[in-house]
């Protein structure tokens, strides 16, 4: 078999990042980020209102499960785009591919906000609504591998857990976002008006958010260390070929994702529906709550990552964040449906909002560290984007449908618990010797020697100290 790799030239010295210029491109990744999590997640928001006017029903259920296949279905081309967009990064450079990513995501958000309904054009609409859904999922497949090989490659050494935790933190801002303006706007203009013309607005919105993104996108320098590997000539000609090679990293990787997928979709889209649909909960109330489990999910993630550098090992933040949040998901589902109001709402959804936080801000620095630079980006378009399609994007679906096929309205709760089943597994399973791109050298032996403490502040992540 031929080498798939050029011949190596002799080793370049990496060209030492100053505090400033780190800074400049965590902030610019991540604002671009930002957009790109409110693009793709303003949909799930306003399921609602986009079932009463793409699918036609006399059963509200069966619209809003309409809606939610849609939803589901975006993430099942995920892994196409990631596929397209991986190798692409890693043969080409990850800030040319971030600009690609976005562009199309920004056009195809603001695109359904001008889609014709089907009282207009029939079956038609929610046709173009689906390949406007797919558009989007191809786009958000390329984005996550190649930031977070991005920022991974930009992180201060031993503190990769706490910078791309922000990624995290921005993917939950950015559909906070789009919860804050579809809710929002609902409770300023009212739901009529909001079924009527109102939906369209946030989607519209899209556009100028992702002509200011791709702005930002364009000031960007690719990361050192891919810089070095393409000096070197050490950047791969086949990515995905060599990937592939590396099939218990992604096995590893797709099983520590899993729970990540379901848990961050179900605070952060499916509560909006939940809360609604079954619990009847007001619509002002509902934005409140989502905002405030959003928030606080949102919060907690640094801290999952830094604690995770600090010790040195991801594995025991993983399982007790699993565990954690296992806990908190049985919590509300048990206990939400005999509640009156939505005060007493407020200790279960507190509690899956640190838990939520805890665990997935570690999984980004363990996937970014069980693949080598060179095919890094590919690699983690494979492990995330598969488990994240599978368990991610058909939360929402698996769990309206559990709740209509058993009548039971805590039955969601049996999915999300699977789910960290086969998190906890991964875990289980995982060695120091499988994190092959750990601080960019194969490790063999205890993770300890390379924990650095952490002091969650910005500046940890953006400057050399």
């Amino acid at each position: 078999m031929a080498e798939s790799l050029a011949p190596p030239a002799a080793p370049v010295a990496e060209a030492p990042v100053t505090p400033v210029q780190r800074r400049r491109a965590f902030v610019g990744a991540i604002a671009g980020h930002l957009i790109e999590w409110y693009d793709y997640g303003v949909y799930g928001f306003l399921a609602v209102y986009v079932a009463a006017n793409f699918f036609k029903s006399e059963d509200p259920t069966v619209g809003i499960l309409a809606a939610f296949a849609v939803f589901a279905l975006s993430f099942f081309v995920r892994p196409l785009g990631g596929l397209f967009f991986g190798p692409l990064a890693d043969r080409i450079g990850r800030r040319k591919t971030l600009m690609l990513v976005l562009g199309l995501m920004c056009s195809a958000t603001a695109v359904i906000g001008m889609l014709p309904t089907y009282a207009t054009i029939g079956v038609a609409a929610p046709a173009l609504l689906v390949l406007m859904r797919l558009v989007q999922g191809f786009s958000a497949g390329g984005e996550v591998s190649t930031i977070s090989a991005f920022v991974a490659e930009y992180a201060v050494k031993g503190r990769r857990g706490f910078a791309t935790s922000f990624l995290m933190v921005t993917a939950a801002v950015g559909l906070l976002l789009g919860g804050v303006v579809a809710n929002g706007l609902g409770a300023i203009i009212g739901t009529e008006a909001m079924a009527a013309w109102g939906w369209r607005l946030p989607f519209l919105l899209a556009g100028v958010l992702g002509a200011v993104a791709v702005f930002i996108r364009m000031k960007l320098e690719d990361s050192p260390e891919f810089q070095r590997l393409h000096t070197e000539g050490r950047t791969s000609k086949a990515p995905l070929r060599e990937t592939l090679r590396h099939q218990r990293q992604l096995f590893l990787m797709g099983a520590v994702i899993t729970l990540l997928g379901s848990t961050f979709y179900l605070v952060l889209t499916y509560l909006t529906t939940y809360m609604k649909t079954i619990l009847e909960v007001e619509p002002g109330a509902i934005f409140w709550l989502v905002l405030l489990t959003g928030v606080t999910a949102a919060a907690f993630m640094p801290v999952g990552g830094a604690i995770s550098d600090r010790m040195g090992d991801r594995r025991p933040m993983l399982a007790i964040g699993a565990l954690l949040v296992s806990g908190a998901v049985a919590w509300f589902f048990l206990t939400a449906p005999g509640t009156e109001g939505s005060l007493p709402l407020v200790p279960s959804l507190l509690a899956l909002g640190v838990t939520t936080g805890l665990y997935c801000g570690i999984p980004y620095a363990t996937m970014t560290e069980l693949m080598p630079a060179h095919v890094r980006s590919t690699g983690v378009a494979l492990g995330y984007n598969v488990p994240v399609a599978l368990f991610g994007g058909s939360a929402p679906f698996i769990a309206t449908w559990l709740i209509k096929q058993t009548g039971d309205v805590a039955s969601p709760m049996y999915f999300f618990l699977a789910t960290a089943a086969v998190s906890l597994l991964g875990v289980a399973m995982l060695r120091p010797a499988d994190l092959l791109g750990h601080e960019d050298v194969p490790v063999t032996g205890s993770l300890d020697a390379v924990g650095a403490p952490v002091r969650p502040v910005l500046s940890n992540v953006t400057s050399g100290e």
